[in-house]
């Protein structure tokens, strides 16, 4: 039985479902990657293609109006205007220092790693904040209004028999 936009004689792709009931197929993640370094930028690209499908924008300035997670070190991040637009989706990469991180925290940016991690672990904070910026879309479109109702949450039933620790009986 064929779901939802799918053609007979195709593979699936991956498909989500928002909260209205459509089916989406699953779409490529933009990335702007603004890293100095051009050694570390080509080796987290590298690392980015093998992880998934995202469309890789190397950029000299982000920019924070695009719906997209920017992936910046800290050069790229004192360029930046305050206050950001949805800093959750901003990956920033640095060193340990107080002041930057002071500076971070006080931008909203919640995923902040440091230039001596290894890369596995700049790659996990790069999927959060690809996964914030999808919840945020799929909540933008879900809050619109919309020909149907939204479903319910159906609540859970308590137990209608409270469970008492059982004793053992000693002789």
């Amino acid at each position: 039985m064929l779901r939802k936009k799918e053609v007979p004689g195709r593979l699936r792709c991956r498909q989500e479902v928002s909260l209205g009931g459509w089916v989406e197929p699953s779409i490529t993640q933009t990335l702007q990657i603004s890293i100095a370094d051009a050694v570390y930028a080509a080796a987290v690209r590298e690392a980015l293609s093998r992880s998934g499908p995202w469309h890789m924008e190397s950029v000299d300035t982000p920019d924070p109006a695009q719906k997209c997670v920017l992936v910046l070190d800290e050069n790229a991040f004192h360029r930046l205007p305050l206050p950001l637009p949805n800093p959750e989706r901003v990956v920033l990469i640095a060193r340990k220092a107080p002041e930057l991180m002071a500076h971070a925290w006080e931008a909203g940016i919640v995923s902040v790693v440091s230039d001596e991690d290894p890369l596995n672990t700049v790659l996990l904070a790069i999927m959060a904040a690809a996964l914030r910026l999808a919840k945020q879309q799929v909540v933008a479109r879900a809050s619109g209004i919309s020909p149907r109702p939204l479903p319910e949450v159906a609540p859970i039933a308590p137990q209608s028999h409270p469970s008492f620790p059982k004793r053992c009986k000693s002789q």
